[in-house]
């Protein structure tokens, strides 16, 4: 068994406790939800925006053929579950507060129509995807700004790493910003290529975005879900302070420029994070202590 699904079958353990049945049918379906215009989607996945019709609360639907769920994990009935709903599950179970209180959005209900899965989601409004909101803020953010975002982002990080949860592709596209308070705040989504993971699992398929690869996956051949989690706070980081998407065969070619105008602190951060050995990564509890964030 690879090293990636042993880390999925733990998964089931650890989710242990949820109850897995059938959300019901597309009458029911129908009959709490409106669903309206198309928001994005992901591969096979497919969201539209949408409202609860017993009190107009918006929501993001998002429809998932069943034959192409890539990830599954086995729930208490025997029966094979998409890990992104047992993932949501989890959160919800244990979430210290009502919904809207956490980083990673709420799933609210979901339905498994025989062909196809779906789930419904909170969607926050207003808000934007941190790519679109950076490119509304002139296409790259003051290190003020982009200071608050990340230090939520490695809160949430961290609080998804201590409950064994790896996202796998955090990525601004996969971050909402909030747009309805002085202060933005930081909402993760798109949980459709995460898993359960403990500390010292190793993933040897690489389930993410491609120009995102961490470096370890060019030569050793796997990854952690540590380690891959802090590159990608670099990445988010290096995109939010300049024009430009990041690319790691660029940055491993050293053809990656750098903004010369950041503070020492907030340079260090970056570069922690982006280092090319994952041993010397910092933590996520490390990079919640970094003085850029304190």
């Amino acid at each position: 068994m690879a090293a990636h699904e042993q880390a999925l079958s733990t998964s089931s353990i650890e989710a242990g406790g949820l109850e897995f049945k059938m959300g019901g049918r597309e009458c029911e379906f129908q009959a709490r939800y409106v669903e309206e215009h198309h928001l994005g989607g992901g591969g096979c996945r497919a969201v539209f925006a949408g409202y609860r019709i017993t009190d107009r609360c918006p929501v993001a639907i998002k429809h998932i053929p069943k034959d192409r769920i890539p990830i599954k994990v086995t729930g208490e009935n025997a029966k094979r579950v998409l890990v992104e709903v047992a993932i949501m599950l989890k959160l919800a179970a244990e979430a210290d507060g009502p919904v809207g209180a956490s980083a990673p959005v709420s799933l609210l209900d979901w339905f498994d129509l025989g062909t196809e899965l779906i789930l419904v989601l909170e969607r926050p409004v207003p808000a934007v995807d941190l790519h679109d909101y950076i490119t509304a803020n002139g296409g790259c953010l003051p290190e003020e700004k982009a200071k608050v975002i990340l230090k939520q982002l490695v809160d949430a990080a961290k609080h998804l790493e201590d409950k064994h949860i790896f996202h796998r592709d955090i990525k601004s596209e996969n971050i909402l910003i909030e747009t309805g308070s002085d202060v933005p705040r930081v909402r993760i989504i798109d949980f459709g290529l995460s898993c359960f993971a403990k500390e010292r699992s190793v993933c040897r398929l690489f389930y993410g975005t491609a120009i995102h690869t961490p470096p370890e996956c060019y030569g050793r051949k796997k990854y952690r879900a540590g380690p891959t989690t802090v590159w990608q706070m670099g990445v988010v980081l290096y995109e939010a302070l300049h024009v430009g998407d990041f690319n790691t065969m660029t940055f491993l070619q050293k053809e990656l420029k750098f903004n010369k105008d950041l503070s020492p602190h907030c340079r260090n951060f970056l570069d922690a994070c982006l280092t090319n050995v994952p041993e010397k990564h910092p933590t996520l509890g490390d990079l919640q202590l970094h003085p850029w964030l304190r």
